[in-house]
């Protein structure tokens, strides 16, 4: 004799999501930039008051151009003591990452966690016709998650 099943038909159809999942929706607006003729000593004072770990770098007309970010200025610091160079002098240009990974606004927050766990980067920035708009972080997508978790994830 076979196991009998009490439970109903399973309701098969797609559930419609209506929560805000974009990267668009999680990622901050209001960021802080730098320019290459700035320099290192700048950033890591800004990093500091700021508590941040990277920023984007833009030219004139606000189009991304690279990211700075504390492991560049590591390695400038450790550089600097074999070399007797001192960090003042150093401009954001000579070391900030050029090869810049970038999002989509449109992106969900699933998508930007999976690009985040593939990189392990930090920090996306989100570039719309070639102009920075915004920056999604790791906690950007956890604060998301959290406001979602109630919610099925289809």
């Amino acid at each position: 004799m076979g196991i009998k099943s009490f439970q109903g038909a399973r309701d098969e159809s797609k559930k419609v999501y209506s929560e805000a999942i974009s990267v668009a929706d999680y990622m901050t607006r209001k960021l802080i930039t730098f320019t290459e003729k700035q320099s290192l000593l700048e950033v890591m004072e800004t990093f500091m008051k700021c508590k941040i770990t990277g920023a984007p770098v833009v030219d004139e007309k606000g189009r991304l151009i690279g990211i700075i970010s504390d492991s560049d200025c590591m390695k400038q610091i450790a550089e600097g003591r074999y070399f007797n160079m001192p960090i003042c002098d150093l401009s954001v240009g000579n070391y900030m990452s050029t090869n810049v990974q970038t999002i989509a606004a449109d992106a969900s927050i699933f998508d930007a966690a999976a690009l985040f766990y593939k990189t392990h980067h930090r920090r996306f920035p989100v570039v719309e016709k070639g102009e920075l708009i915004g920056q999604i972080s790791r906690k950007d997508v956890m604060m998301a998650s959290l406001k979602l978790c109630s919610h099925n994830w289809d």
